[in-house]
């Protein structure tokens, strides 16, 4: 009797057989030929070379299909590539042990089913076609025995899981509270405090109050972990006086980008189309006459300004009507002209005078772009011998006095950005830049090129007090900005808790009205929503923020609606909860098989099978 109900499906053995004979088509590649059958045991299975071998070459190909680029073998165990293969194909041999021993098995019957319905296995009559069979697992490197006990270890193990996690749901109550955790609205008023709300000025820092506020808080002083680097710096600039450009490149130059200095007038046009010579006539005279405007004859055909918005046109281009449209002033319609599309009404929105940059006026620009591009050549001509010259033992110093390179120092930190600091290629030069290297020349973004020597480290450290004064002055009066505000703050709690409301007490009020969790409020500081969805109704809470304080109070709470969009997100969640509570418990079980089954791995079989990897 054919078997039914398990998770094995026609569709998915198909898929596996589809992606098995891919994977394993041209596998001759890689040849495994000697004493060695097998990498390990799993129990009372084996786990075969080539097994091991096909899994692997199958996973590299399948890296490469969806990258597009060519992944070696080297760069494939990099990523731990062949040690997750190893891991899944222990696993699975795991499983199959466990059937074994648990007696599960579909059944030859069931077996063939699914071998002559799969459709590789077909001949051109639909058919199960014995000798195309054969010939595709030949090419495969697989005999039918082979197969066949793969078909039927594979299904199962999918029985097994089957009997494992089926049935295993997640208590709706859970899904339930996902919801209303999700759905559930605040109501709240809230008012800000800030420096304009004081019911006095601060009082100025003393030396004493700032020593004392320096030494309480060391951490919020401290100088960033940097690196003391000497570095030499070559820019096409230093090199210009060196660079020569001739009067005939410059016109050559001009010549060549004659459009940029010399172009007509132009104008911004609107084209109307209408499919004939009459209609064209009644939407001019209805202009002239009726009182209607340009627009409304646009929108009366369906249409948008966008759509017959033609941008700015030289005369040339609007070929018969280019005349007529030339002539007319700015904001004018005119027509009906002749275009290629039909008669059309043209309305010009403005000019764009003619441009004649002569010569003599180009030519310092031209000069200046000229010479840029040559004496950026020139710097990286001269960047290999600068180069050979370091690899040679020439210090930075030397190349500076010796060519235009110029010699300079920074104390690099990861937030520098200042002068070589801006260039990105410099920043990722230094953040790799180690005790030991040696320099080299290094190419910027603007083709300037540098070389950088570490001359030393230092770790984070604190910021002696007389550089940090400014800083701690200001972090002084934010600290004690932040307590004034409380202490008023409170005040108006209590006041608010006794019955006054926000106006009476000077606040400028705001009222949110059913908020969720992941509203965003303007102006609020970063807590705000989290204290108000953990507050209970008439609770008046204190948030602080970057440059003041928030009074907020719940006023109510709304649960979750109950509508088609929550019912369908609770579907949604019960499923998924289901699949990753169903899926944990069979890893859990497979897990516990594995460590039963006591896998041993023979290391050197490994090593024998990826020597034969290219």
């Amino acid at each position: 009797m054919k078997a039914k109900g398990n998770s094995v499906t026609k569709t998915a053995v198909w898929i596996l057989m589809g992606m098995l004979i891919l994977g394993l088509g041209g596998f001759g590649a890689v040849n495994f030929n000697g004493n060695v059958s097998s990498i390990g045991t799993v129990g009372d299975k084996e786990i075969s070379v080539d097994q091991y071998a096909r899994e692997l070459q199958q996973q590299i190909r399948a890296i490469e299909g969806q990258t597009g680029e060519a992944l070696s073998f080297q760069q494939a165990q990099a990523i731990g590539l062949d040690r997750a293969v190893l891991q899944r194909i222990v696993r699975l041999r795991a499983l199959d042990n466990e059937t074994t021993e648990m007696g599960i098995s579909i059944g030859d019957e069931n077996l063939r089913e699914r071998i002559i319905d799969i459709p590789s296995f077909q001949g051109i009559d639909g058919n199960f076609d014995r000798e195309g069979y054969r010939f595709a697992l030949q090419q495969a490197g697989l005999s039918e025995a082979e197969f066949e006990d793969s078909l039927r270890e594979e299904a199962a193990r999918s029985l097994l899981q089957g009997a494992i996690s089926g049935g295993v749901t997640m208590p709706d109550v859970y899904a339930q509270t996902l919801v209303n955790f999700v759905g559930e609205k605040r109501s709240f008023t809230w008012a800000a405090l800030t420096q304009d709300n004081l019911q006095a000025p601060l009082p100025a820092p003393t030396d004493a109050d700032l020593q004392a506020f320096y030494d309480a808080n060391p951490d919020n002083f401290l100088l960033p972990a940097s690196k003391s680097i000497t570095y030499v710096i070559l820019t096409p600039q230093d090199v210009l006086d060196e660079v020569e450009i001739s009067e005939d490149e410059l016109r050559k130059a001009y010549e060549d980008r004659a459009d940029e200095y010399i172009q007509p007038e132009r104008r911004l046009v609107e084209r109307l189309v209408f499919p004939n010579e009459e209609a064209a006539n009644l939407a001019a005279a209805a202009l002239e006459v009726s009182g209607t405007t340009f627009d409304a004859l646009v929108l009366d055909r369906g249409l948008t300004l966008q759509d017959i918005d033609m941008g700015d046109v030289g005369r040339l281009e609007l070929d018969g009507a280019g005349e007529a449209v030339f002539a007319a002033e700015p904001g004018a319609v005119v027509g009906p002209l002749p275009t290629n599309l039909g008669p059309a009404l043209f309305r010009v929105n403005g000019i764009l005078p003619s441009l004649n940059t002569t010569f003599e006026d180009a030519s310092p620009a031209l000069q200046q772009d000229l010479a840029g591009d040559r004496a950026a050549r020139l710097v990286e001509v001269r960047a290999q011998d600068l180069d050979d010259q370091l690899a040679g033992g020439a210090k930075l110093e030397q190349l500076a006095e010796e060519s235009k390179m110029t010699l300079g120092t920074i104390e690099w930190t990861n937030g520098s950005d200042q002068d070589i600091a801006a260039y990105e290629t410099f920043r990722a030069a230094a953040a790799a830049l180690t005790e030991g290297d040696f320099p080299k020349i290094d190419q910027l973004e603007d083709g300037s090129v540098f070389a950088m020597r570490l001359d030393g480290t230092k770790p984070e450290r604190p910021n002696p007090f007389e550089d940090a004064r400014t800083l701690v002055a200001e972090a002084w009066t934010a600290d004690q900005l932040l307590t004034a505000l409380t202490v008023q703050a409170e005040e108006a709690q209590s006041a608010l808790e006794g019955g006054s409301d926000f106006a009476t007490l000077g606040l400028t009020e705001n009222v949110q009205e059913n908020l969720t969790r992941d509203a965003v409020i303007s102006r609020a500081p970063e807590g705000l929503l989290t204290e108000v969805f953990e507050a209970a109704p008439g609770d008046i809470r204190i948030i602080e923020g970057a440059d003041g304080v928030v009074i907020a109070r719940l006023d109510s709470i709304s649960a979750a609606e109950d509508n088609d969009q929550t019912q369908q997100l609770l579907g949604q969640l019960k499923t998924q909860l289901n699949q990753q509570l169903s899926q944990d418990v069979f890893t859990l079980y497979s897990s516990d098989v594995v460590r039963r089954t006591a896998p041993m791995i023979d290391q050197q079989a490994i090593n024998a099978v990826h020597v034969n990897f290219p």
